[in-house]
């Protein structure tokens, strides 16, 4: 499986391009479609040789032939909703800077109860609309990975992407939770829903990977090891349920920006920042197994080994020095671990039971360190449809939590 992250060559795909603080929270809406063809927008999927990722042997897109732009008819007044969940790294072990510009991991997600919902309606033209809190800060033209999503999966069934997104937040944006990876795996799913185009399960993680590497997990949810760039996936057991405090500060960090942050200090502290100066990252044994036996005092050794378990904390704290104050104030709170999550700025907390995570919760939010603190726990399932119950065979399953929907891509 190969694709082009969502924000740049420098690792996962952030959820949004990095914006100021925003207390807009009122419905916006703008449409996503201002002419061109939908092969072109796409990404020139259409015109992908026939070993090309995600080309079907014997389509339009295999023979490399423009498909022609057909309406999909949905019945009158149907929509589709789908519920999406957000992510912790609990590891992001970063290897060298890559000729490409990518860099290799060994990423450790658990997806958490924290969700966004998408919703897929029939409409004229493209468009998106999003609600929830920091709406004013989600792109609504094609930089919207929701969009995108839609654009190419019509792009691979030869057929107008006529639908209106809309997209129900509850995700931080542009935080380190894959929020943007998750509304691209939930516009994927319900406009496949919506569409009747029964996309099998790796054409959809095909997709997923060309929007970005935090996507394909988006979809699977549960608990999986990411290598590559994070798209290639392989499930991990959950032995019981981990409970979360994350913090959220104001604004967010762009995912490229650490990632540069990150080989900067790699190569000020004279280590090297390339492939050949740094390790193959690996994932760490002691996490893997606190994961499978649901032991959350393990788990919170494993997460502080060496410091942190996040390769990109040093780089996020380097962007945004005042993380090392709420840092500071979960700890001081009674959290049995603290770490950034993925490229930050949102914190992550692992708490010794609901009732503690309540309660770190509320210290956090009392401290003056952060704009907001939630509780959610892990693990959590992946993209699932809610309305209306998914056809034989049309698409991913909800999972158990600590399973996948999706079979992993390895």
């Amino acid at each position: 499986m190969t694709g082009i992250s969502a924000q740049g060559p420098h690792g996962p795909s952030g959820p949004y391009s990095p914006s100021s603080p925003s207390s807009a929270s009122s419905p916006s809406s703008a449409s996503v479609a201002d002419g061109g063809s939908n092969s072109d927008r796409a990404g020139g999927r259409a015109g992908a040789p026939e070993s090309a990722p995600g080309a079907r042997p014997g389509s339009a897109a295999g023979r490399g032939v423009r498909p022609r732009a057909v309406v999909a008819e949905p019945a009158a007044g149907a929509s589709v909703t789908v519920r999406v969940p957000a992510k912790v790294n609990v590891q992001l072990a970063v290897g060298g800077l890559r000729p490409d510009g990518f860099h290799d991991l060994a990423n450790v997600f658990l997806a958490v109860g924290l969700h966004d919902e998408i919703t897929a309606a029939p409409a004229d033209a493209p468009a998106i609309t999003v609600t929830g809190p920091d709406a004013g800060q989600v792109p609504l033209d094609r930089t919207n990975l929701a969009a995108r999503a839609a654009e190419l999966l019509a792009a691979h069934h030869g057929i107008e992407p006529r639908v209106r997104l809309h997209i129900a937040k509850d995700i931080p944006v542009a935080g380190g939770m894959a929020g943007g990876s998750a509304d691209a795996a939930g516009a994927l799913l319900a406009c496949d829903a919506l569409w009747g185009t029964r996309a099998s399960r790796e054409e959809l993680l095909d997709i997923c990977a060309e929007l970005g590497s935090d996507v394909p997990f988006s979809l699977v949810g549960g608990a999986a090891l990411g290598r590559g760039r994070g798209e290639l996936l392989t499930p991990l057991g959950v032995g019981g349920a981990f409970h979360w405090v994350f913090a959220v500060a104001d604004g967010g960090l762009s995912t490229p920006a650490v990632y540069r942050e990150c080989d900067r200090l790699r190569e000020v502290s004279g280590t090297g920042a390339s492939v050949t100066d740094v390790p193959d990252p690996e994932p760490s044994r002691p996490l893997l197994d606190a994961l499978a036996a649901g032991d959350a005092a393990a788990l919170a050794d494993a997460l502080m080994a060496g410091g942190t378990s996040n390769d990109l904390q040093a780089a996020a704290l380097s962007l945004r020095p005042s993380l090392a104050d709420t840092l500071a104030a979960g700890a001081r709170a009674g959290a049995l671990a603290g770490i950034v999550s993925g490229s930050g700025p949102t914190t992550a907390f692992l708490a010794g039971s609901a009732g503690e995570a309540e309660a770190l919760a509320a210290a956090l939010r009392d401290s003056g360190t952060c704009r907001t603190a939630r509780v959610a726990a892990s693990p959590a399932a992946g993209a699932t449809l809610l309305t209306p119950a998914p056809a034989s065979g049309a698409a991913p399953t909800p999972a158990a939590p600590g399973t996948a929907a999706v079979p992993p891509a390895v």
